[in-house]
């Protein structure tokens, strides 16, 4: 249940934590990036949790000075920038509701904190992908294959919206590539493949896959070239099937031995091997991330 929140500069809820004063989201004592308009907005919710928060409302605190914009578009903005930072989502929402033609709900229980209270004793900072609470499941929640190795958002560089996106799409087309042309050279592959064990067994694991994939690989392509509304958490639910699948093509190299040497088909394997971890990374340094309008921003 929500306190008194007339002295109160921070909000609880969750594994979260907001401070009016410093204009900081985090979670579990990491910081996470939340612009000045949505961190506005969640604190409006914050201090009514439960109650119906409308779009006229958030568009008057915003926008207070008369300046004219589509308030609309700029105030899903930035509920959609609060959703991206909380890991909620529209259709599951564990934080923020919206409620057709009236406005916004903040659903999860807040305790707000005085002024004057304390700051809890500092604690060592755990990775986002570690320490997920059982009551607290994230729509965004990274995959837990090897938690503590994989980088975490807060390790990665910040980089151009356009150069994350362009390599991460750059990706998919090598992928779509690499199916296409297998199963266009699929007899030179059996000849290859002939002295193998099961070979028959092989080359129908390669169509297989192959034919699954493309679909897969034409989806995230667009999903990211689109920005399409929740896609880094799509990707990051499939990314520990795709990262399987793209270990077992990354001995794709070897279906060119009639091309090249072996040494080379190694090394091109081995820069394949990382293909899925840098595509994760690549995702969580923004591709396929909405853009902001610049209506939506203050003047």
């Amino acid at each position: 249940m929500m306190t008194d929140s007339g002295q109160a500069r921070r909000y609880r809820f969750g594994a979260f934590e907001a401070d009016a004063s410093t204009g900081e989201l985090r979670r579990q004592g990491i910081r996470i990036k939340l612009h000045a308009q949505p961190f506005q907005v969640l604190l409006m919710l914050l201090e009514r949790p439960g109650e119906v928060l409308s779009r006229e409302e958030i568009s008057r605190a915003l926008w207070s000075d008369g300046t004219f914009v589509d308030y609309d578009h700029g105030v899903n903005s930035a509920v959609n920038r609060i959703r991206e930072a909380l890991g909620d989502t529209a259709n599951s929402p564990r934080f923020v509701e919206t409620l057709a033609r009236r406005g916004y709900r903040f659903l999860a229980p807040v305790e707000a904190i005085a002024a004057e209270a304390d700051r809890p004793p500092a604690t060592v900072q755990l990775n986002p992908e570690q320490s997920k609470s059982e009551t607290e499941p994230t729509s965004e929640a990274e995959p837990r294959v090897g938690n503590g190795i994989l980088a975490s958002l807060e390790e990665l560089p910040e980089t151009s919206p356009t150069v994350v996106q362009t390599l991460f799409l750059l990706l998919q087309l090598m992928y779509l590539g690499f199916y296409v042309g297998t199963l266009t050279n699929l007899s030179e592959i059996e000849e290859l493949l002939s002295t193998l064990p099961r070979a028959t067994l092989i080359v129908y694991g390669l169509i297989g896959t192959a034919a699954i994939l493309i679909p897969v690989r034409a989806f995230v392509f667009c999903a990211a070239l689109f920005r399409a509304p929740g896609m880094r958490g799509k990707f990051l639910k499939m990314w520990p099937w795709l990262l399987v699948a793209d270990v077992l093509w990354a001995l794709s190299p070897f279906l060119l031995l009639h091309h090249i040497s072996i040494g080379l088909a190694l090394a091109c394997m081995a820069l394949l091997v990382y293909s899925p971890f840098a595509q994760r990374a690549l995702m969580l340094m923004g591709a396929g991330r909405q853009k902001i309008a610049h209506a939506a921003m203050p003047r």
